[in-house]
């Protein structure tokens, strides 16, 4: 659950309740509730997801004691997991079309090769020097199942993928995409080398005529329990599932066709071959039960490859090339007719269409513009949204292209589809083409049709003729001069909201001065109005606005503000860009905007070097940095006052973050040595920062030690206290070393945390610190630490008593539970006694009471040093209960607690539950004349497993 997620819980105040998908460590705790889960009617998680989430675990990278990263450690936990995601895939009879759909490149690699592990292939041998036919019946099919995959996913990495643009809020993925992009190359690298090995050995396998096998839950399980046989009883032909050699070599064929006539592109005469190997599972398909699942052929694609080798080896049977889509838009391409029949037919058929053009009519970009005009008029009559690609198309179309287009429209409103609604819904396309096209003599084109003077209401008719005569009343700046400067030549025809989109969208500070200059030869206004969201800090705008050529205050005024935002979304790159071509501007000008854009520019090295180690990379920053960030702070103690006339604007954010940076990267020696004390005297978050460096140097010191600390404290209150002016500097990763509590009456409100020893224990004057302001301050500085290191136990039981003190007591179990988890393995070892303190526990014990969890707050009185009998008594008297009640008995080990349960419910006449607990009385593990060791281990089993029922029902 994340911390949003238990935040909505907290506030909505529900109990909590077990989650209905399994989670991948209850299998490794017990394999065998797998294949149970698997044979549910909807297991949830899915076997495809199970595989990514096994694998994933599998392959996590160790630390040693040196605190250095290790490859996956090959040991039982990580072998039974990839075991697990082999058992998954075996449930899906390893049909790789569910497997490609489901998993990357990479995951699905890993999982091949761990069947090729698991199956005893011979390592480092090439699969095409083994003999087939000799080896044990699974072996040889987890070989074949390998090289099919592998052509096959050269195939389908030859298809184009769309890419989609990044949002602000997915930018932060994308260097996690680009580190699996590359992966992906590499292994498509490796399988592209090796294309013509796994081709052979697949060919070699069609002489084979005896029934195949392949790997069942059943035979793996074999393997695991006998690892020194060379393949167990996998050896046994009759083991594993039985795959018959037709339905082998229809895939087969089908997928040694597909990799053919991929490779027909450079060679056409491959073709032949595709063509015999499709003609081949298109005989094996019709003999083969139609309800088999064990042959993975794509029936529809087959058909659609069978035409377009036909086609493309000049064997088409014209007879059939009319009973079939395919054959029909094969004949239309090869005679040029790109009727309305198009407009019916699918992108699937489409893409035949296109292989075939490709080596028989070099004109295809044209024929692409006619399909995707086509797609366009369909779509739009049957109410879906226009591609992007259509869109692209009507920036610059050709008059062709509008002529064709119109004809389509035309032909589309056959007397079928006369009716209202489609007549309407073509209205509706056409004014949307009038209103995309730039070109206004093609906008006249398409007003001056038959169909736009039918269609459209004379109201309709009249706002388009007036937008399009607005739109042609242009100015023509080609013959302006530009400074040698531009190299972009200006549009002959363009209108100012056009320009306008055009300055919104642009990053190019070329791109952007030029459409600037076009806009002022039209109008004299402040163009730095055009968009809203375009902001530059307040402490700029007075000098900005004050620059006496317009046409340069608006070009700072965007280039910063454009620069800020890309900033903003982490694009360094055009944010770069933007803020030099700004310095080189106003270098020219006015030194004060120069040292201006020098300090931004700083602070962008200084953002782009803390998201870089927040994305992992660890590099410390260059020296030059640090020395231009030294300067900086430096520079501010020669700034004069606003009312002097050389008053240059400093952005106090800039300072601040220069502090933090220091901070980060351990630059402590200059921030508690070398900073000049007259800067820290004029600065007081530089102040802040040289006592929090002096305190983290303090800190492994002794207490008395640390004098910086007190201070340190003294400011921090200051800070939170009501009536100060200064603002709170929360940015720092060091700045956890400063977390701190407001005592209170009841010591169980206490926020506890690392280091908290080296504070003072008491405030003199609590009323005049904001508390509010704590708790927040408090809460994001937690919230950031645990973005960085979210396995720190101690900051997981701070964040936890974060939510126990504002009374958000299922979201504070969810920390203390995770916080148990981290330092135990999910609970399969003793939890540390100083993780899990009496306070803690306590604290356990409260939010479940408050839950109306009364079950659980008694078997958490047995965690205590001394159990709590007292509250354990009145928690098992309470009758509204939210837990599970009776079925928590099990994990209750104090006979004492037992023995008042069956008391209570005796006397409240429940004898169901009376017997459970008589039940857990009676295991011999319990007797107490047992020895103590026998004892303390019945009571760690029951606590090992009751804790991790209680993470099932919070996490």
């Amino acid at each position: 659950m994340s911390v949003e997620a238990a935040d909505r819980e907290a506030v909505s105040g529900s109990r909590p309740c077990t989650p209905p998908q399994a989670s991948w460590f209850e299998f490794l705790l017990d394999p065998s509730l797998l294949e149970q889960h698997l044979q549910g009617p909807h297991p949830d998680p899915s076997p495809v997801q199970l595989i990514v989430q096994f694998l994933e675990q599998a392959s996590k990278p160790s630390v040693n004691e040196q605190n250095q990263v290790q490859p996956p450690a090959d040991n039982r936990r990580n072998r039974t997991l990839k075991l697990m995601a082999l058992k998954a895939a075996a449930h899906l009879t390893w049909d790789l079309n569910l497997l490609e759909k489901g998993l990357t490149i990479p995951v699905l690699n890993m999982l091949l090769n761990e069947l090729l592990c698991a199956s005893r292939v011979p390592p480092g041998v090439k699969h095409v020097d083994l003999d087939l036919s000799t080896l044990p019946p699974t072996t040889a099919m987890a070989v074949l199942i390998y090289n099919r995959w592998a052509i096959r996913t050269i195939v389908l990495s030859s298809f184009p993928e769309k890419q989609t643009k990044p949002g602000p809020h997915q930018l932060n993925m994308m260097s996690l995409v680009q580190q699996e992009k590359e992966l992906t190359d590499n292994i498509l690298s490796v399988l592209r080398e090796q294309a013509a090995d796994s081709i052979m050995v697949l060919e070699r396998a069609l002489n084979i005529k005896k029934d195949f096998y392949i790997h069942t839950l059943r035979t793996l399980d074999l393997l695991a329990a006998d690892p020194s046989t060379a393949n167990g009883e996998t050896e046994s032909s009759t083991a594993g599932l039985r795959i018959s050699a037709d339905h082998l070599h229809c895939q087969v064929h089908y997928d040694l066709g597909g990799i053919h006539f991929q490779q027909g592109c450079s060679d056409p005469s491959v073709y032949e071959k595709a063509r015999e190997h499709f003609r081949m599972a298109r005989e094996l398909l019709t003999k083969l039960d139609s309800s088999a699942s064990l042959c993975c052929v794509d029936e529809q694609r087959l058909a659609g490859y069978w035409s377009a080798c036909k086609t493309l080896t000049e064997a088409s049977d014209p007879s059939e090339s009319q009973l079939t889509p395919y054959g029909q838009i094969s004949c239309f391409m090869r005679n040029h007719d790109y009727g309305v029949k198009l407009v019916v037919y699918s992108f699937n058929i489409l893409f035949v269409c296109l292989c075939v053009l490709n080596d028989r009519d070099r004109s295809l970009e044209e024929v692409c513009h006619k399909l995707c005009v086509c797609n366009a008029v369909r779509d739009a009559l049957e109410g879906g949204i226009l591609s992007v690609s259509f869109h692209q198309l009507l920036l610059k179309p050709s008059k062709n292209t509008i002529s064709f287009l119109l004809e389509v429209c035309t032909r589309s409103l056959d007397k079928e589809h006369r009716s209202e609604t489609s007549k309407r819904k073509m209205a509706i396309f056409i004014k949307t083409v009038c209103n995309r096209l730039e070109d206004v003599s093609l906008a006249f084109m398409v007003s001056s049709h038959k169909l736009f003077m039918e269609l459209l209401h004379d109201e309709e008719k009249k706002i388009l003729m007036e937008q399009m005569r607005k739109s042609s009343a242009t100015v023509n700046l080609s013959a302006k001069p530009l400074p040698s400067f531009y190299d972009i030549p200006a549009s002959a025809s363009v209108n100012i909201s056009q320009l306008e989109q055009q300055l919104i969208l642009s990053l190019d500070p070329r791109h952007i001065r030029q459409i600037l200059i076009e806009l002022h030869g039209m109008a004299e206004r402040p163009f730095w109005r055009v968009n809203s969201k375009w902001e530059v800090p307040v402490d700029y705008v007075n000098v900005i606005l004050a620059i006496k050529d317009n046409l340069t205050r608006d070009l700072v005024y965007i280039l910063m503000a454009k620069g800020l935002h890309c900033i903003s979304i982490k694009d360094f790159a055009h944010a770069r860009q933007l803020f030099t071509a700004c310095l080189e501007l106003v270098t020219e000008f006015s030194p004060k905007l120069r040292q201006v854009m020098l300090n931004e520019l700083l602070l962008m090295e200084v953002r782009g070097h803390e998201a870089g180690a927040a994305e992992g990379n660890m590099e410390r920053p260059p020296p030059d940095l640090v020395s231009r960030v030294r300067g900086y702070l430096e520079m501010r103690i020669h700034v004069t006052s606003q009312h002097c006339s050389g008053y240059l604007p400093l952005r106090q954010t800039v300072g601040e973050e220069c502090v933090v940076f220091m901070l980060n990267w351990r630059e402590n020696e200059y921030l508690t040595l070398q900073v000049p004390q007259s800067l820290v005297n004029s600065n007081p978050y530089i102040k802040l920062g040289q006592l929090i460096a002096s305190t983290c140097k303090e800190l492994p010191g002794p207490k008395e030690s640390r004098r910086t600390a007190k201070e340190l404290w003294e400011v921090v209150v200051q800070i939170c206290s009501v009536s100060s002016q200064h603002k709170r500097s929360s940015d720092s990763r060091v700045i956890m070393y400063m977390i701190f509590f407001i005592s209170q009456d009841d010591i169980v409100n206490e926020v506890t945390a690392e280091h908290i020893s080296i504070w003072p224990s008491s405030l003199a004057n609590l009323q005049s610190v904001d508390v509010e302001a704590v708790v927040v301050t408090l809460k994001e500085l937690v919230n950031y630490a645990l973005s960085l290191n979210p396995n720190n136990q101690s900051w997981l039981c701070t964040q936890a008593d974060i939510y126990f003190v504002t009374n958000q007591y299922s979201a504070a179990m969810h920390y203390y539970l995770q916080a148990g988890t981290v330092c135990s393995d999910y609970f399969t070892k003793p939890v540390p006694p100083d993780v899990y303190t009496d306070q803690v526990l306590k604290r356990m014990i409260k939010c479940c009471s408050l839950l109306n969890c009364h079950t659980q707050v008694a078997v958490l009185c047995q965690f205590l040093r001394e159990v709590d009998y007292m509250t354990a008594f009145k928690a098992l008297q309470e009758q509204n209960s939210h837990d599970s009640m009776d079925s928590f008995y099990d994990y209750i080990w104090d006979v004492t607690i037992l023995e008042y349960l069956t008391y209570i419910h005796h006397k409240r006449g429940e004898s169901d539950k009376r017997q459970v607990a008589i039940k857990a009385i009676g295991q011999t593990e319990l007797n107490s004349s047992n020895p103590e060791e026998v004892l303390q281990l019945a009571a760690q089993k029951r606590k090992k497993k009751f804790l991790q029922a209680l993470a099932k029902l919070y996490f």
